[in-house]
């Protein structure tokens, strides 16, 4: 009685392993090791079901033989699949197999003197280790459904007075069906919460695809900047000095910024195309500098007539003093319209700085004034031209540029909606706040250093990099990599990103490894940490 009260107690405590432990590999160790333990085996063997109706080896225990294999051994189990069915016909030759398609436990003395199975492997075993097979149990585990997802193969219970190979006992046999049972559900659950898992970060990663797919100039963005990010993460859980010494990540932190990373965008799916891919500063449904090409053209249209009619009255007049001046005026005018028009193209461009200079240009340039066919006179650019063309930096309007920053006050609300677990609560404050600064002048909460997380901060370095770096942007191309640690070692001087991040992003050349992975050959080139500024080295 005794006895049997520490096993109902150890398959207690097997049950309760079994629910706590995450990994796929440990469970599987559990389960047989703890089999063997119930009805003192000396080896046992651990199969699961795969889609092609093939029994897999997972585990392979023989104490006495010193052997074990799979798992979490580190010994990789190299034994072929054990197919259900052989040209069309159940596979009833062998143990294991036969325990599956019949849903039968199957307890057998001794394997040299069994009927009906085919044991040419067992033997084989033997003679080439000097084992000994003799009593053998085979237990199908059976999940919810019915459905039998594995078998469990227990080798040679040991009499615990004797030390002999003793036959299976009846007790032994309730409690491995028993413990199958328990960890048929275990194997089941982990499954289910696997694929869900699976099924919810591909619901993610369709996400971040379909808004890097929603325009040709971000495209990528999404992929990139959570490799980026768990890259900055990396490198301050190693830091062992300084402010980030005590920032610490376990496996669910780096799971939870990960999916932030992935979702930190999703409000964009709501941000109108026409602003997300302004390649210029007058694209609408088209480029509008077209249309004041054709300006320009009637620009010199017009000019030419004049020319050409103020030349004739000359003539007519005999007044032939006068057509070097006409002639004069008239290059003097082309010359002025191509210079004009080469300017308007450059700077619809978009850029990183416009000049006060550039501005008052354009609105001079807009003084030229062109005539349609019934002779109505226009100026050459429209009030909304000349306010696009001044856009000191990039293409965006301030109205436009509200709307596209709008994304991330989106991105917090849909994923403040969203009904997240406990082990990833803080998925919305870290990427929620890539955006801000940490001198409170960031959007859209205006959030300062103190009110926000690390790992938030260390998106925040991560999107710009990014930004800075990326080739598919529409006013810019990418930068090098000394240019950009150049700009943000100034936004470090200037308050808006986080120091002590920015010094081990440079310190530990977490640049250097994402422009390896991501970053074309011209644009990694030689950093001398000495010149960036706010960098001590």
């Amino acid at each position: 009685m005794d006895s049997m009260l520490k096993k109902i107690d150890l398959l207690n405590e097997i049950g309760i392993s079994l629910s706590a432990e995450k990994n796929n590999q440990h469970v599987l160790e559990i389960i047989l090791n703890g089999a063997k333990r119930l009805t003192n085996s000396d080896g046992g063997s651990l199969y699961t079901v795969n889609d092609e109706k093939q029994l897999v080896f997972e585990i392979v225990s023989t104490d006495s033989l010193g052997i074990i294999m799979g798992g979490t051994s580190g010994h990789e189990i190299d034994f072929p699949h054990l197919p259900l069915f052989v040209d069309g016909h159940e596979n009833l030759s062998m143990v294991v197999t036969s325990a599956v398609i019949n849903d039968e436990t199957i307890n057998i003395a001794d394997a040299y003197h069994a009927k009906g199975y085919d044991f040419s492997g067992t033997r084989e075993f033997d003679q080439q280790t000097g084992y000994r097979t003799r009593s053998i149990l085979t237990v199908p585990m059976k999940n919810h459904e019915g459905d039998v997802i594995g078998v469990l193969q227990l080798i040679n219970s040991i009499n615990e007075q004797t030390g002999e190979v003793q036959v299976f006992s009846q007790e032994d046999q309730k409690l491995a069906e028993s413990l199958a049972s328990q960890a048929a559900v275990a194997l089941t659950n982990k499954r289910l919460m696997d694929e869900q898992k699976a099924l919810f970060e591909s619901f993610i990663k369709l996400i971040a695809t379909a808004i890097d797919e929603k325009s040709p100039y971000t495209g990528g963005h999404c992929k990139r900047l959570p490799e980026l990010t768990m890259m900055i993460a990396e490198a301050c859980d190693q830091t062992d000095d300084g402010p980030l010494q005590e920032f610490c990540m376990q496996e669910k932190d780096r799971y939870e910024l990960m999916i932030a990373g992935w979702l930190h965008d999703c409000g964009k799916v709501t941000t109108p195309e026409y602003v997300i891919d302004k390649a210029t500063k007058l694209e609408t449904i088209y480029d509008r500098i077209q249309t004041v090409d054709t300006r320009f053209e009637v620009l010199r249209r017009d000019a030419k007539l004049d020319f050409l009619e103020a030349k004739l009255q000359a003539n007519i007049s005999n007044d032939v003093s006068q057509i070097e001046a006409i002639e004069k005026e008239y290059n003097s005018k082309l010359e002025q319209y191509n210079s004009d028009q080469a300017f308007l193209r450059k700077i619809n461009i978009g850029g990183e700085f416009m000049s006060d200079a550039d501005q008052q240009r354009v609105r001079d340039i807009a003084n030229h004034r062109w005539r349609d066919a019934a002779e109505n006179n226009f100026e050459i650019l429209t009030k909304d031209e000349i306010k696009n063309l001044c856009i000191a930096k990039g293409t965006l309007t301030a109205e436009e540029r509200k709307i596209i920053n709008n994304h991330i006050s989106v991105t917090i609300k849909m994923l403040d909606e969203l009904p997240f677990p406990k082990h990833l609560k803080n998925v919305s404050e870290y990427a929620g706040g890539h955006h801000e600064r940490m001198d409170g002048k960031g959007y859209p909460l205006g959030l300062t250093r103190d009110q926000m997380s690390w790992p938030a901060r260390m998106m925040g370095i991560a999107d710009i990099f990014e930004a800075l770096t990326a080739k598919d942007r529409p006013y810019k191309k990418g930068k090098t990599l000394s240019e950009c640690l150049n700009i943000l070692g100034k936004m470090k001087l200037d308050n808006h990103i986080d120091p002590d991040i920015f010094d081990v992003f440079v310190k530990n050349k977490v640049y250097l490894k994402y422009a390896e992975a991501f970053l074309t050959a011209d644009q990694i080139d030689e950093v001398d940490h000495s010149k960036i500024p706010g960098y001590q080295v």
